[in-house]
């Protein structure tokens, strides 16, 4: 049977919570810019076109949601 006598467990430096606060607001940001671009694109179908895809307008929000959040 083996024993542990020594458990050591490194603290976070000073430095390293503000770098992933920044990294994960990067990530939320960079997240948001696309869901942007995917909904602006969407919206620049034409009626017709976003009737060959089966979409309406009022549907628009949620397909670019989907596909930039939930789709990862």
């Amino acid at each position: 049977m083996a024993a542990v006598d020594n458990i050591s467990i490194q603290k976070p430096s000073l430095f390293c919570a503000p770098v992933t606060l920044v990294e994960a607001a990067w990530g939320r940001f960079t997240r948001y810019r696309l869901y942007r671009k995917t909904l602006n694109e969407l919206s620049a179908l034409t009626r017709r076109e976003l009737a060959d895809l089966g979409l309406n307008r009022s549907m628009l929000q949620h397909v670019a949601y989907t596909a930039t959040y939930e789709n990862t």
